[in-house]
């Protein structure tokens, strides 16, 4: 733990015996180390909902040391949030999301930054919200924020991990459309995953489906280390792959994709150059 200590000073990044003591298991970890829990120290990233998706990763985002986190939610919490946005409890029931969820983290990690944005995201303020960011994880719950959050990475140049859920099922991407992959090709947008938005009313609301709760702690789980690994640089990312989970067969599957030279926001005649689109 000295050498590790030493590590981390060397990456101008000083720890207290506490939080050395707090972060020991990632220290120890060669790929994550001093250097590795280091970037996480330094690191700022915006969660879009502190919802289902968002509560998971929230915590674990906060207990792995990330220096700051962003969380835009306009919501208050109701008592069906409960069964599975975990990070708040029934005394917070019509507080704002976001003011539960900083209280919640405080309490896990006092350590750790919380900008608390009591907003809808919009095109108006999107880009000037995720450019003050090093990465964004969307746990949105509708297709029109997904593709805002999507286009405003791009054109900001930031790194976008982003998953969704349905009653059993959930999926899990990573999106760098502002890079290049290994081919010299440009990576892949959500509209080369996802052309367009399915038809209003074809897809059912949350409220109407239903969901399994234990889900959303699977797939937010998953967000918060697909975002650590970004973070840290290790493994296999997810840019170009999509996980796909079945919670009913308890299946795991990947679905490869790639760049669509037609898509409109960076294919070979762009017709979306702005999100005036979103307005």
């Amino acid at each position: 733990m000295a050498n590790d200590a030493r590590s981390l000073r060397k990456c101008g990044f000083m720890l207290t015996p506490d939080e050395l003591e707090r972060y020991a298991r990632h220290i120890v970890l060669r790929e994550v180390g001093g250097p590795g829990q280091a970037a996480l120290g330094r690191a700022r990233v915006l969660v879009i909902g502190a919802g289902g998706l968002g509560a998971p990763v929230l915590l674990y985002l906060a207990a792995a040391g990330v220096g700051t986190l962003g969380v835009i939610d306009d919501d208050a919490v109701a008592l069906s949030n409960l069964q599975r946005q975990v990070i708040h409890g029934t005394p917070d029931v019509g507080h704002p999301k976001v003011d539960s969820a900083a209280a919640a983290i405080a309490r896990l990690n006092p350590n750790v930054t919380v900008a608390t944005h009591a907003e809808r995201l919009t095109a108006q303020n999107a880009r000037a919200l995720i450019s003050q960011y090093d990465i964004a994880a969307d746990g949105s719950d509708n297709f029109a924020t997904r593709y805002l959050v999507s286009d405003t990475c791009f054109f900001a140049g930031k790194p976008l991990i982003t998953a969704a859920v349905g009653t059993f099922d959930g999926t899990l991407t990573t999106l760098r459309p502002h890079e290049r992959g290994r081919d010299g090709k440009p990576n892949p947008t959500y509209r080369c995953l996802f052309p367009e938005a399915p038809p209003p009313g074809t897809v059912p609301a949350c409220a109407e489906a239903g969901i399994l709760g234990a889900l959303t702690g699977v797939l937010g789980s998953m967000m918060a280390l697909e975002v650590i690994r970004e973070i840290v640089g290790f493994g296999e990312g997810l840019v170009g792959r999509m996980l796909m989970v079945d919670a009913r067969a308890m299946r795991f599957e990947t679905l490869n994709y790639a760049w669509d030279p037609g898509n409109p926001l960076s294919g070979d005649r762009p017709t979306i150059k702005d999100l005036t689109k979103h307005a």
